[in-house]
């Protein structure tokens, strides 16, 4: 089971019940950080005092305020984390429930749980720090698990990222086609990243494009 544990939240009723489930399982060595910055500073310090954190449980979303911060959200962290200690078991804990934002963080930064916020969450976070606690399986929410299972109807290739990343850079779509016809991106002609926007906008709920970029932002595809 774990010994030291850090959880990066910034609502202090949730971290309250997250450091109760911790005492519940005596587990007591643990620390509260309410930004990003401040829990990656209490890891590297940790590492560089031989004492490392073994488990980090972390929101992905953290509201901003006057303070200017380099880590703005928990996927940053988590993927920040995993470069500077690559054995540390990660949980996400978070209302958060788009399956590419998820799938993204077991993919990429290879967390070891996700438990979803809601109405039995404290008991789903039990279970996750258990499992991983005594094993090298993965933790998923069970509502999660299932739609993670369906494979969905559109997936996003690298022609969708680049197209993502152009807009978020204000590009129009006519100087997207002639940057990728420069850059020899292929396909490249007006009707596949007209196709290619609107599917987008469609499979993200979008209105627009700029809510299209906003959506993508938020969930770390771009």
């Amino acid at each position: 089971m774990f010994k030291k544990v850090i959880i990066a939240e910034d609502l202090e009723d949730i971290n309250l019940g997250i450091e109760q489930t911790l005492k519940s399982l005596d587990i007591v060595n643990f620390q509260h950080a309410k930004y990003c910055d401040d829990a990656f500073l209490k890891i590297r310090k940790a590492i560089q005092d031989n004492e490392p954190y073994d488990l980090l449980i972390t929101d992905l979303s953290f509201k901003k305020d006057h303070r200017e911060v380099n880590i703005t959200c928990g996927d940053e962290l988590v993927e920040k984390v995993r470069e500077l200690q690559p054995n540390i078991k990660i949980i996400a804990y978070s209302v958060e429930d788009k399956n590419i934002r998820i799938k993204s963080l077991f993919d990429k930064a290879d967390i070891n749980g996700f438990v979803l916020k809601g109405r039995n969450s404290i008991e789903d976070l039990k279970k996750a720090i258990n499992l991983i606690g005594t094993s090298d399986q993965k933790y998923i929410s069970p509502e999660i698990a299932s739609a993670l299972q369906e494979k969905s109807n559109y997936e996003i290739d690298d022609l969708d990222i680049q197209i993502l990343k152009q807009l978020s850079y204000g590009t129009p779509q006519d100087e997207i086609i002639q940057i990728f016809k420069e850059m020899g991106v292929k396909p490249n002609s007006k009707s596949t990243v007209e196709k290619k926007i609107s599917k987008l906008k469609d499979f993200f709920k979008a209105n627009n494009t700029t809510h299209l970029v906003s959506i993508t932002k938020d969930m770390g595809i771009i």
